[in-house]
């Protein structure tokens, strides 16, 4: 008799087999050099980064939420400013805003795509009195709409801040490279993204050579000469052992994308199989099967999508039920993100009202990652798969929202 296989969310353990070699013996080589914060490994990494990203200029930092602040800081954010920002995203995004003093002003997002939307940004400006940067997220590995954005930060006259840490590999609908459109890009190399660290590691990109000195110097508390400060910067210097660990899995990037993009072709065709439409449909709108289920999206080539998450949506009563039945059937799941930024306790001083934001709360509460790592193996997607369809079959009339 068979048994179903265990699916993690992710499982990190047989990507770090199959180049452990390499891996070691990056690590060795730091161990020997004893150079461990910033030094020759880490400037190798960033013109890596930096021709990988197609930008000038790359500066590696403590995390993908200390290239935020890196990056406000830079443009000379000031406390009281405000800045333009999804709020169904990550923590880090209205959080890095807010730690130096500026303030968060939540924008509405794209059903089709959850990245921020553009023609809601651009009402929210109006009500703006002290603009200093737009900050659209490349949620999940898809870009967002960087034409639109470019457009309106143009007619504003507003620095452009893109946060790539979900997207390094991804392209807009132009093809463009994400990250080299705005004057400066974030980068996270958390261990779950799809280049990931042993720890906390980030970067910032750039083609502006001003911007890239004055990153360079606050990462090192405002400092270009030691003991000498020019600015209050910070402590947010890169590790040497997570730049020659990058280093050794940037030149597997490319593969490991292509696994995910493969898994997700697989899931894009058992779900509309089973009758599911993509994001473009809404919930409310019945099918000919009634599938009460969405898949992602993707923007046509040259457009990229990375999948640094792979997100189904279905209607609120079903979204906790089915997370349950797929734990029971051990596999794993997240939801990201179940209480959006304007919620939070913590931002509760800004004033945003639940209903202030329908979209960004309804995604908050209908959808759920799948797992989607390049080692899944065709058992486990099937097992993923035929669950996720079993169950929505099931309960699909009864939970459809009209």
């Amino acid at each position: 008799m068979s048994t179903n296989p265990v699916v993690p969310l992710l499982d990190l353990k047989p990507q770090y087999q199959s180049i452990k070699q390499e891996i070691d013996e990056a690590v060795a080589r730091v161990i020997a050099s004893q150079i461990f914060i910033l030094g020759p490994e880490v400037e190798a990494f960033e013109k890596e980064i930096a021709e990988y990203c197609s930008v000038k200029h790359a500066i590696g930092c403590t995390s993908g939420s200390d290239a935020i602040v890196l990056a406000l800081m830079a443009i000379g954010g000031k406390p009281g400013e405000e800045v333009l920002c999804p709020s169904y995203t990550f923590f880090a995004t209205g959080g890095a805003v807010a730690r130096i003093g500026m303030k968060p002003v939540w924008v509405d997002i794209d059903p089709v795509t959850y990245n921020m939307c553009p023609a809601l940004t651009a009402e929210a400006a109006k009500s703006c009195k002290k603009l200093k940067a737009i900050m659209p997220v490349h949620l999940y590995g898809q870009s967002a709409d960087m034409d639109a954005f470019y457009t309106l930060g143009t007619r504003l006259g507003t620095a452009i801040i893109e946060d790539a840490a979900q997207a390094i590999g991804s392209r807009d609908a132009q093809g463009a490279p994400v990250g080299t459109r705005g004057a400066i890009a974030t980068w996270s190399f958390f261990p779950s993204k799809n280049l990931g660290g042993f720890g906390d590691a980030g970067m910032c990109t750039t083609d502006c050579p001003h911007l890239a000195d004055s990153m360079k110097m606050l990462r090192v508390h405002g400092s270009r000469v030691k003991y000498i400060h020019k600015y209050v910067g910070m402590n947010g210097r890169l590790d040497a052992l997570q730049a020659a660990i990058l280093r050794v899995k940037l030149r597997h990037l490319e593969t490991w994308h292509a696994g995910r993009q493969r898994n997700a072709a697989f899931y894009d065709g058992a779900f509309a199989a089973a009758g599911a439409s993509d994001s473009r449909t809404p919930l409310s709108v019945q099918g000919k099967s009634g599938f009460a289920m969405r898949f992602p999206y993707k923007i046509p080539a040259p457009a990229r999508h990375i999948y640094n998450q792979y997100i189904i949506r279905v209607p609120q009563g079903m979204r906790d039920d089915l997370r349950a039945h797929l734990t029971e059937q051990k596999i794993g799941t997240e939801i990201y993100y179940p209480v959006p930024l304007h919620l939070q306790e913590c931002f509760e001083y800004l004033g945003t009202k639940p209903g202030t934001l329908p979209h960004t709360e309804a995604a908050s509460l209908e959808t759920i990652a799948l797992p989607i790592f390049p080692d899944l193996t065709q058992d486990q997607l099937q097992h993923v798969a035929e669950q996720v369809v079993k169950y929505v079959t099931a309960n699909s009339k009864s939970s459809i929202s009209v």
